[in-house]
């Protein structure tokens, strides 16, 4: 059987913690910054983990990462 491939637009957008927990960047924070509030653009800077019922999808694109 040939080995999985690991999709490289997802393994360059996310990363896996110690504890198996996937972790991503929020969207809206790469331009048209003027019109969204300090307050809105400061809650975009964090990090986020991926909700458990789309993290199927992702360990299937990601074999050997987990």
């Amino acid at each position: 059987m040939s080995k999985l491939k690991t999709s490289k637009s997802i393994s360059k957008r996310f990363y896996i913690t110690s504890n198996s927990k996937l972790i991503r960047h929020c969207a809206s924070h790469s331009h048209l910054l003027q019109k969204k509030t300090s307050k809105r653009k400061q809650r975009l800077r964090k990090k986020f983990c991926v909700n458990s019922r789309d993290l199927g999808n992702f360990i299937h694109k990601l074999p050997y990462i987990s």
